[in-house]
């Protein structure tokens, strides 16, 4: 198992409370901000799934929203194996400061470099600073098939130890 004990700064632990009545993410049912997604994370025990994306501007990002992340499949699949989280750069929608700056520390933390990318990690929390574990990562996939198979098999060398 890749382990990435990368500390981040202490505004990703702000409360986005006021950012989260006006913002939300473009695909239903997940979540925008790092606090929230760790607190389900820490409760149902589920590693969470990063979708690292430009909503507005990306076309391989758009295809993967529609061939799998908008069917009703990878909807139950997710709901079953993870906790859902959009970070988005979009080009032409204003989003939230605080939701801006927690996007970009985490695309600095994984080394982000295009779209979409999506990591499945376990995060702890130690004085107000995450530690991330990284489970995996993958891109652009055809089918809620080929997709969820491929996360799945991340999770599964996690719980073997590599």
């Amino acid at each position: 198992m890749k382990k990435i004990s990368t500390f981040l700064a202490f505004l990703l632990f702000a409360t986005f409370a006021l950012a989260q009545e006006k913002y939300t993410a473009e695909n239903e049912g997940w979540l925008v901000d790092i606090n929230q997604a760790y607190q389900i994370s820490q409760k149902t025990g589920k590693p969470i799934m990063a979708n690292f994306t430009g909503s507005d501007w990306c076309g391989w990002c758009k295809r993967l929203t529609a061939n799998v992340f908008s069917k009703p499949e990878f909807k139950k699949w997710a709901d079953e194996n993870v906790v859902l989280l959009e970070l988005d750069f979009p080009r032409r929608k204003q989003i939230p400061d605080e939701i801006r700056q927690q996007n970009y520390s985490l695309q600095q933390a994984f080394k982000v470099r295009g779209y979409p990318t999506i990591w499945v990690f376990n995060l702890e929390k130690t004085n107000d600073q995450f530690s991330i574990e990284a489970l995996g990562q993958t891109g652009y996939s055809p089918s809620v098939k080929e997709f969820t198979s491929g996360v799945d098999q991340m999770l599964k060398r996690a719980a073997k130890g590599g």
